[in-house]
Formats: structure tokens, sequence, C-alpha cells
């Protein structure tokens, strides 16, 4: 560690601030001596309590930082960078102190709809504006503090990620408890101070639909600050009692549809872009049979800033599958000289558009698409990303040895688990298939599938 201005062992080594998990070669930290484990207390004497912190303080090109070092050490440092210099150092986790808790009783809350074995990640509720901003979550306000409110206008910290969901109070109480006027009392005095929202409804039958849905999208539509708006329908697991719907059948999601449309055509041509969303499920729900020829173009979507929130997977997929056919013309001779099969594994949302696609393909017979129903959640959950390992241990066993299994890496989390805590060896053991973990990317998939079967 580089000579600080002071260094002492305490019997506790204070607490609060963030770890440490890499430093950059060469940088400032890494000159200092700093390394994995150490962990930054302060910046020129201000706690951090989450990487906002480090951020805002740690802006200029010379700063203090007290630290607590791998041996328990306490110390205090001054660290210089040039102009444009990064400091060279990555944080476990954009939060050092308690993530702000959900305080609502939102009716469609995914949640409160997993199975009682869920791990702990999985059922935490956060409503935490700072990860609204660093990592894209939903929040609806209605815990936003006074202290809150003064950080976030006084740092200008915009876009924040918006649950709306409706705006008449009598159904956002309904719909979201009884803090639900305060949130958006917060919204308001937010967008008056000139904070923007990217902003998201869950659409839930019987409550926010309809006449409710072309409320809010009125009421939003007059307030700029409002970027844009998601619409994502209601998902719901067998580990529930509350729901037996959604818009999974024709005649309601064509209903959405029509009731937005005409908004997406006011705001394309006042906007410049349709302003509000639909997502996917939607377009698949509505056109079971005929998705592609239904499907808005890719323009539509923009930048694609709500890919996420499953808005304009399936044309991005669609797009890169149409740009793939001289890879899919040699793949196909591929896994013919190979003699080889290979089953790409999808969740039941992508059998109007993927598996159609791969049925359709000089690749037919070769790479087959290989459906699986989502016993684990049950309900309407249908989408890949939230395929369970053992349900896709399930449908492959039977599978010949000699035949190839792909799971798209969106099945797994940062730490290669399923959202049943399967890991590929897992679901090879419990299927008796070994399995590959490819890439969702078109391109990159395929390219993947040729090294696989040629062995190179």
């Amino acid at each position: 560690m580089a000579e600080s201005r002071y260094v002492h062992e305490y019997p506790g080594a204070p607490e609060g601030g963030g770890e440490i998990i890499s430093v950059a070669e060469g940088s400032p930290f890494d000159d200092a001596g700093f390394t994995p484990g150490c962990r930054i207390l302060s910046v020129d004497g201000n706690s951090l309590r989450d990487v906002l912190d480090w951020r805002w303080y740690a802006d200029g090109e010379e700063i203090t930082v007290a630290y607590v070092d791998t041996d328990g050490e306490v110390g205090e440092v001054d660290l210089f960078r040039d102009e444009g210099e990064d400091w060279g150092i990555e944080f476990d986790g954009a939060v050092f102190d308690k993530i702000k808790t959900c305080r609502n009783a939102c009716v469609f809350c995914f949640m409160r709809q997993l199975p009682e074995d869920a791990r702990a990640s999985l059922v935490l509720r956060d409503d935490d504006w700072r990860l609204s901003f660093l990592q894209g979550n939903f929040v609806t306000l209605t815990n936003l503090t006074e202290d809150d409110f003064e950080e976030i206008v006084e740092r200008h910290i915009s876009p924040l990620r918006l649950s709306l969901h409706c705006i008449s109070p009598e159904v956002r109480r309904k719909m979201i408890g009884k803090h639900a006027p305060h949130g958006i009392e917060m919204l308001e005095r937010l967008l008056d101070a000139g904070i923007e929202f990217d902003a998201q409804i869950v659409l839930t039958p019987g409550y926010n639909d309809g006449l409710e849905l072309q409320k809010t999208l009125t009421w939003a539509y007059m307030h700029p600050g409002i970027l844009n708006i998601g619409i994502v329908p209601l998902g719901y697991t067998k580990h529930q009692c509350s729901f037996e719907k959604s818009y999974n059948d024709v005649d309601a999601a064509l209903d959405v549809i029509d009731t937005v449309e005409p908004m997406q055509k006011h705001a394309l041509a006042e906007r410049g872009f349709p302003w509000v969303y639909l997502a996917d499920e939607f377009y698949c729900n509505a056109y079971p049979d005929s998705l592609l020829e239904h499907l808005p173009p890719t323009e539509h979507y923009g930048n694609f800033e709500m890919f996420e929130d499953g808005i304009g997977i399936v044309r991005t997929s669609v797009d890169e599958w149409e740009s793939c056919a001289e890879q899919l013309e040699h793949l196909a001779e591929v896994l013919e000289e190979e003699d080889a099969r290979v089953y790409y594994i999808f969740g039941e949302a992508q059998r109007p558009c993927m598996a159609r696609l791969m049925e359709e393909a000089p690749t037919k017979g070769r790479l087959v698409p290989l459906v699986v129903k989502n016993n684990h959640f049950g309900g309407n959950v249908d989408v890949t990303g939230l395929l369970c390992g053992f349900d896709v241990a399930m449908a492959i066993r039977g599978i010949s040895a000699h035949d190839y299994v792909v799971l798209p890496k969106i099945m797994f989390n940062s730490n290669g688990y399923t959202l049943d805590d399967m890991t590929v060896d897992d679901i090879r053991d419990t299927s008796g298939v070994p399995v590959t973990v490819v890439s969702c990317s078109v391109p990159e998939y395929l390219a993947e599938i040729e090294e696989l079967v040629v062995g190179y």
C-alpha cells in the first residue's frame, strides 16, 4: 500500500463502504497497492453508501481515500489521476448499505408467486431508486424520502425506470396498495425538477387495461419527462390463486394491440417514434400462426431501449436469422457431412417465431427446435429465460447420445445456475444427456454449433 497519512488496526475494523473486487493494472489504485478485498470507507471525508456516492465524490483528479485493507488495517491515502483516466476499481455490488425494499402490495407481484423453496435472492423485493439508475430496475417511488428526492435532483440522476401501471387513484390503491399516492406525488415533483423516466406498465386483466390504460397513457403523454412506456402482460405462476388468465388468447391480445396502436400512431406523427411499446408476448399471442407477417418492423423499436423487458427480442432474433442466410446454408452442409442433429432449447413463447424459422431453414431436420413447457412455475410463464433445469432435463431424456443438445445462456445466472438452482452438470446428470451452453445471438450460436459438431 502506498504511504498513508495514518495506518492502524482496530480490534474490529469499521463497517460500511464498498469492497473492491478488481483493480486494473497500472491504475492509480493499483499503483497505490490496493488489491481485491480492500474496502473503501470514504472519499474526502464523505462516507460511501453506494456506487453513486463513489462516482459523485471521486469525480475529480485528486482524492483522499479512507480504507480498510485485507489485513484489517485502516488507513488514509491521497490518490491522483490524469485527466480522463479511470481510477481503476470495481466494487462488489452497486449498493454498500442496505437495499431499499418494497413496501407495496402489488396484486401482480411475481416474487410473491414463487415456490416456497426459491432461493432468497429471487424473493427479495427491492424498490431502490439507486438500482433503478445503476442496474435498470423499475421502482414505484412509494418509499422515496425527502433526502432521496433532494439527492436525485441535486445530482440530476436521470433517467430513472418507473413502475407506473395506472394513474387513477382508486385503481392505483387497488393494484399497488395504500402508499400508491406517495409514488405519484414524488413522480410529479421529480418531473417538475427535470428528472426523466422510462416507464413500465404491468397490464393486469380487469385492473388497468381498457379505459384505464387509455387514461394512463394520455396522462403520461402529457408529461414529456416520461420518455417512453413499455407494456408487459401479467405473468402468473401455479403457486398463487389470484389469477387464471392474462393476455394469452388471441382476442385478449388483439384488444390490447388495438387499444395501444392509436397512441403509437399519434406519437409517431408528433414525436417521430411510437413512444409506447408492447412486449413481444402480445404479438406472439395475437398471431400464433402468422407472427412473422404481423411483427412490427425493426424501425418501430428505435434503439431497442426496452430489449431487456421483452420488447423487441423477437424482432431482433428474426432480423439476425434473416441476415445469416449464407451461414445457415453452410451449417446445413456441415451438419449433413457430420450426420449431426442439434436440438436448441426454447421456451413455449418462441414457438411462433424461432421454431417456425428453424422448420423453414435449410438446416431443417438437423437444427431442431425443442420447445420446453415450464412446469416448475406453471401458469402462463413460457419465456426461454425463465426455463428451469429440471424441466429441460425431463424434456431431453431419451435423446440419442449421438445427437447434441444446446441450451441458451439466458437460462443461467452469472454463477451458472438456473432458476431452480441447477447447473449444466446437474442437467446432464439428471437427463443422462450431454448438454452445451451457447449464445442467444443467432450468428454466434450458429458458429458455436458448427464448432461443437466439427470438434475444433
